[in-house]
């Protein structure tokens, strides 16, 4: 061994594994389809409420997923660790919109992708995810079923209403019924036969009709 094996770092020595231009080219592609991938997540939102951190999140798994497969591919003993710490990791946030994991797994792929080199399989593969998600996600329809929440008086008006329903909504079907002494409180999965909600208007104005709340029913109904 020389005086200067000695001193020769391995930490120093993997300075130059990667080259700049790569590590900016790259970080640079990452951001840029992480925004696209933000601005599709905006535009695709239907939930109850949107979270811009979640966005600013995307962003980042694209960079983040980037930055780890460049240092992965540019060391062999190296990807192993990383294996083994990212292992023990563990993500408790739940995801309320199932569109949202699609995100998710979109950012973390386009980070990979990237730091593989495959620049246009990135690029052009977000695009078509991006136009896909444009065209289904706001696709919206008259069919998509509704929750009507009926408070009646009695029996009589609760048959009155259920019946004006039946006439109105080409699917009608009862979720719950709750009795109470001088109320009855009805759920009611309806399917509109148009977009026209003008009925809820006249239903809340009939006898022993207390109240009438149309919801739009997201499939997760709590009952």
């Amino acid at each position: 061994m020389s005086f200067q094996d000695i001193f020769k770092s391995s930490f120093l020595s993997n300075i130059a594994s990667i080259s700049i231009l790569d590590m900016v080219l790259s970080m640079a592609l990452a951001f840029a389809i992480g925004m696209f991938i933000f601005l599709i997540y905006k535009k695709t939102f239907s939930g109850v409420m949107y979270s811009s951190s979640f966005g600013v999140t995307l962003v980042a798994l694209t960079m983040i997923s980037t930055l780890v497969i460049l240092a992965v591919t540019s060391n062999v003993v190296l990807s192993l660790g990383m294996v083994g710490a990212l292992s023990i990791v563990r993500f408790r946030t739940a995801i309320k919109e199932p569109l949202d994991i699609a995100f998710l797994f979109w950012s973390i792929a386009v980070g990979i992708v990237l730091a593989a080199g495959m620049i246009p399989l990135a690029v052009f593969g977000s695009v078509v995810i991006g136009i896909i998600l444009l065209v289904f996600a706001n696709k919206k329809s008259h069919v998509n079923p509704y929750i009507m929440v009926l408070h009646c008086n009695n029996h009589d008006s609760e048959v009155m209403a259920t019946e004006f329903l039946k006439k109105q909504a080409s699917r009608f079907a009862v979720k719950s019924k709750t009795v109470q002494k001088g109320l009855i409180e009805l759920n009611i999965e309806v399917r509109l036969k148009d977009e026209n909600t003008d009925f809820v208007n006249i239903l809340s104005e009939m006898n022993g009709i207390n109240s009438a709340v149309l919801v739009n029913y997201n499939g997760d109904y709590m009952g």
